[in-house]
């Protein structure tokens, strides 16, 4: 997966299941360039990457994307917005729920599924 630098936190509210995360999404991020010349719009992949990225710190996950599903993209993200990021984990299926949005304004959201088999090291310590 691409690694994109990840957008300023402007306010967060951490539960033990779900967070909410106010992004700045910065008009000089990098993702922009050259997506698209008339008009710059967050790719869906950089989307993708902050929500496994943030979604992961927060709930422990390694990086191992196993599956994407639900996808949809319903409204372009434009430089210099703030959205929301809500993210809910199902601990018991290891899947995340995410959603970017602002107010009544839908942005994009998905689940995605990850490999939660254990991987051990030659010491028994489990690793990403």
């Amino acid at each position: 997966m691409i690694k994109s630098s990840l957008p300023p936190i402007l306010h967060s509210n951490i539960g033990m299941d779900n967070i909410e995360l106010r992004l700045l999404v910065a008009a000089d991020l990098e993702s922009f360039k050259g997506h698209f010349p008339e008009q710059a719009v967050l790719p869906g992949v950089t989307q993708l990457d902050w929500a496994v990225r943030l979604g992961c710190q927060y709930f422990g996950y390694c990086e191992a994307v196993a599956n994407l599903e639900v996808l949809k993209f319903q409204q372009l993200i434009l430089p210099g917005q703030e959205v929301t990021l809500s993210i809910s984990n199902n601990v018991a299926k290891g899947k995340l729920t995410f959603a970017y949005s602002d107010g009544e304004n839908r942005y994009a959201s998905g689940r995605i599924a990850f490999d939660i088999s254990p991987v051990n090291s030659s010491d028994g310590a489990s690793q990403c």
